[in-house]
């Protein structure tokens, strides 16, 4: 609730600012207003027609020096949460639109590129999908969020929809745009343990005689030794065009970039072609788009950052003799101890991880104006995704990674297949007679999945190699469709639509649950139009907004959920026969009630404008109620698992998220924007297993440390991937008491039943601000974003502790609290290792210069340098508190990166 009161506090001071400052202000430029319109899905609307919550970004808005499409748009609208995986290049983003609303079923948005809906999942080789677009070939995103703009999509859409638009061609002469950018990035900072001299003394102090003997002479930064000075690169080349009747557009583009992360690095080579011909006396409108992309990727082994962290830092990188590669390992009786933490540069140097991915999209769209009825269009989208990815793991025998095993050698291959087949038909009609406009939609889609995997091979030491066996799996989507959006008067507008949706993943053998219904309805009222505001001169624009809709989430993790099946085992699970070893087939567990998720989202919004749209912003309530949650939960025994995937659940989750936008100045010669947005949801589990009692949860959150330890919950009444621990005791001084917990349910003895339920990873709110300033040929931009209230669980500090280093059969580094809370032995389910997270990053500062008539006076050059994820504000103690899962083990931190690029147009 303080989050409720917090907007609503400084929403009017936002408002009384922006007043004032129009109010000195004098707009000189007098030009006329272009209607915005935005993509509703299947269609296009007038922005101010939009009944449903609809955000547009163009690219004039975008962030720049984005390596990926979602950092574009990141901290730019309220009630989309968007957080980058790892800082290694072309890692991609997790996207989270209304904070989501699946408990085991995905979170992210449907994303639909120039009409072609994306798979949810990305291909073997890549870190994301979206990570294989140009994000130089995207025009705009339309974002849809509430139910009443994403039901027409049906059994995807429950945690909104993404609509990009790649740039396309205009007609004329030639023009020639080409962008060089150069960067360099580096690491954040180190995670904080002990310096050599301070684990010396620690050492010292707590360790007996035998530990104390191990200790080396040396001062090694090991966080230092494997992060680096990375450099980057991003070209792109766009020529654009054409003749009267065939625009068109070509781009390619080469991105490079090195990692911070000694090794790593991310290549991208891209090709785009946008044909849009309008033939038949403008009746018929084509839209061809094709893209491809190639890109190699050298991963890093994900367990060198922890392994950093850990290392004894007073030992030296090398040996000083040729065993192990020359490198300083762990030994124990004259060998390799296996259980021994590895020395993290042999391991980034033993470790060659390369893929490559191809990918091509492409889609034709047909819109064809019926000759003898004009206001009925014909529309046929057909469209092909198809990616495949290849890699090759090689691990040197003569370093320790390989050494056990003799060295070894890994490869793979996937295939990935998207078709789509849609077509529906429009009709648009004003009837002048009641003043009314109609704007009707119906139409069939047909989508189809495969993957096919052939068997990957492993090579290991000089045994004989081992191949996984074949596998294949694909789903199938057949939709039917229809919208209506009546608009009368050009101020009350009514919207309704309907999808039928079917899906092979529900089909058990009957079809009893493939399909489900889908409705939505919606409507506006365009308040500045009525006789009584129409002609203020304050108020520009005042829209109210009401939507109801169900949507569904389908995206269970498995094509054949509800079916009876059988799988091949793999490597490990073979059966002998004589001297020979077979695969054999074993029965998989199923659940043949499986259905999908129905989000039923309540919405009202209002939309304004003040003083001629200098001041323009939106606020929408919310309240999503969700049932039948898909969840992973544990079962009774005698089945094939323990565990199986049910719908069991409901959860609700109510926001609040509203946007606002200042023009301060509007002169011309120099212009200045402001812009902020909030967000709040608040997500709370409402039901679970039938007949379970309170203290029923389902484990999340495997943290590092242990055999299968959790520390998070779903649970009913609380926040999804809440902690789930133990309250620590303190003495009368402050310090944590080793061991010692709470006694919660005051029964005498600390048991798994004192745990509680003790914050999580859901934010009390989400907050962004950007500028821009123009002054003449200079520009200056710069945007960042809070997160407040949000927790992690320091997974660093909670496995340190005195045990760790005095008690292994080696030195183990700790983390910078172990000499203060002095734990004997790791005490993983202590809430003091969860940490508030609550930060300020300011994601983007950068400043132009423009070269007007450069060579010609139909030429421009601008100039600009820019710098990314400038600093974070935070109590959190680790490197970074933007973790997504919550859980910070020890992962790639994002890197400050400073670039300097180069604009050319002719």
């Amino acid at each position: 609730m303080k989050s409720y009161n917090t907007i609503l506090k400084i929403a009017p001071a936002f408002l009384l600012f922006g007043s004032i400052l129009s109010a000195q202000t004098t707009d000189s430029v007098g030009t006329k207003k272009i209607e915005e319109v935005v993509l509703i899905g299947y269609g296009k609307q007038k922005k101010s027609d939009v009944t449903g919550s609809i955000t547009s970004i163009t690219s004039k808005d975008f962030n720049g020096g984005a390596t990926s499409p979602a950092q574009l748009i990141q901290g730019k609208t309220p009630g989309v949460q968007i957080t980058t995986n790892s800082g290694a290049p072309g890692a991609g983003s997790s996207i989270r639109i209304r904070g989501g609303s699946s408990l085991n079923g995905s979170n992210s948005p449907l994303i639909v590129i120039d009409g072609v809906p994306q798979d949810f999942s990305g291909i073997s080789g890549a870190a994301d999908p979206l990570s294989l677009i140009n994000p130089n070939d995207i025009a705009s995103f339309d974002i849809l969020k509430d139910a009443s703009a994403t039901a027409i999509y049906g059994n995807r859409a429950s945690n909104g929809v993404i609509l990009i638009t790649t740039k396309k061609g205009t007609s004329g002469k030639l023009k020639v745009n080409f962008s060089t950018l150069a960067s360099v990035s580096e690491k954040m900072g180190n995670v904080d343990v002990l310096n050599a001299d301070d684990y010396r003394a620690f050492i010292n102090q707590y360790a007996t005689p035998t530990y104390k003997a191990r200790l080396g002479n040396s001062d090694t930064n090991w966080q230092d030794k494997i992060y680096q000075q990375a450099w980057g690169t991003d070209n792109n080349l766009a020529l654009s065009g054409g003749l009267k009747w065939l625009p068109y557009r070509l781009s390619l583009g080469y991105n490079e970039q090195n990692g911070i992360v000694r090794t790593n690095s991310f290549k991208r080579s891209a090709i785009g072609l946008n044909l849009n011909p309008v033939l038949f006396d403008k009746h018929l409108k084509i839209d061809v788009s094709l893209k491809g992309t190639y890109t190699d990727n050298r991963f890093v082994d994900g367990g060198v950052i922890p392994t950093a962290i850990l290392f004894d830092p007073t030992q030296s990188v090398y040996s000083g003799n040729n065993n192990f590669g020359g490198y300083y390992e762990n030994l124990l009786n004259g060998g390799l101890n296996v259980n021994g933490t590895a020395n993290p540069l042999s391991t980034l140097m033993a470790i060659h991880d390369v893929t490559s991915v191809y990918r091509g999209l492409g889609n034709i769209q047909l819109d064809y104006k019926v000759h003898f009825l004009p206001d009925l269009h014909v529309n046929v989208n057909a469209g092909y995704d198809y990616s495949k990815g290849e890699g090759r793991k090689t691990v040197d025998a003569n370093l320790r990674a390989g050494f056990f095993n003799k060295g070894s050698i890994t490869e793979f291959t996937q295939e990935k297949k998207n078709k789509l087949l849609e077509t529906y038909l429009s009709y648009v009609k004003t009837i002048s007679a009641i003043n009314t406009n109609i704007d009707l939609t119906a139409g069939y889609s047909y989508q189809d999945f495969e993957t096919i995997s052939p068997g990957g091979t492993t090579f290991l030491g000089n045994a004989a190699p081992t191949t996984n066996p074949d596998f294949s799996t694909g789903y199938t989507l057949l939709s039917f469709y229809g919208r209506g959006i009546f608009t009368v008067a050009d101020k009350y507008i009514l919207s309704a639509s309907v999808r039928r949706d079917g899906s092979s993943r529900f089909f058990n053998g009957t079809r009893d649950n493939i399909y489900g219904v889908f409705p939505s309805v919606s409507g506006a009222w365009k308040i500045n139009d009525e006789n009584f505001l129409k002609d203020n001169r304050v108020v520009s624009t005042l829209k109210l907004r009401a939507g109801y809709g169900e949507t569904g989430n389908q995206e269970v993790g498995s094509d054949f959920p509800a079916f009876a099946k059988y799988n091949l085992s793999g490597n490990g699970a073979q059966y002998q026969f004589g001297s020979t070893y077979y695969f054999f087939y074993r029965p998989e567990i199923y659940n043949p009630n499986l259905t999908w998720e129905t989000t039923t989202t309540k919405n009202l919004g209002l939309d304004f404008g003040f003083l001629k749209e200098r001041i323009t912003g939106s606020v929408d309530i919310y309240q999503k109620d969700t049932k039948d949650l898909l969840v992973d939960s544990p079962i009774a025994a005698g089945d094939l698992s323990n565990r199986n995937l049910l719908n069991v659940g409901n959860s609700q989750n109510k926001g609040i998220e509203g946007s606002i936008n200042f023009v301060p100045v509007k002169k011309e010669n120099l212009s200045w924007e402001i812009g902020f947005n909030a967000t709040h949801f608040n997500p709370i589990v409402t039901k679970l297993l039938e007949r379970s009692d309170a203290t029923f949860n389902i484990p999340q959150g495997g943290i590092s440390g242990g055999v299968g330890n959790t520390v998070q919950a779903h649970a009913v009444g609380f926040n999804p991937y809440s902690f789930y621990l133990y309250q620590q005791v303190y003495d009368g001084s402050g310090n944590p008491i080793d061991g010692v917990y709470a006694d919660r349910n005051g029964d005498g003895n600390i048991t798994a039943a004192d745990k509680y339920y003790y914050k999580s990873t859901t934010p009390d709110a989400i907050l962004g601000f950007n500028t821009k300033l123009v002054y003449k040929d200079w520009d200056f931009g710069m945007s960042g974003r809070a997160v407040l209230g949000n927790y992690v669980y320091n997974n660093a500090a909670s496995n340190s502790s005195i045990a760790a280093a005095t008690t292994n059969d080696y030195l183990q580094n700790v983390y910078s609290t172990t000499p203060q809370y002095k734990f004997q032995n790791s005490q993983f389910f202590s809430d003091i290792f969860v940490e508030n997270a609550s930060f300020f990053r300011l994601d983007n500062v950068n400043i132009g210069y423009n070269f007007k008539n450069f060579l010609s006076t139909q030429s421009n050059m601008r100039i600009y340098a820019m710098a990314q994820n400038v600093f974070v504000i935070s109590k959190y103690t680790g490197v970074d508190p933007e973790v997504f899962s919550g859980i910070d083990n020890g992962y790639y931190q994002l890197p400050h990166v400073y670039s300097l690029g180069f604009n050319f147009q002719f």
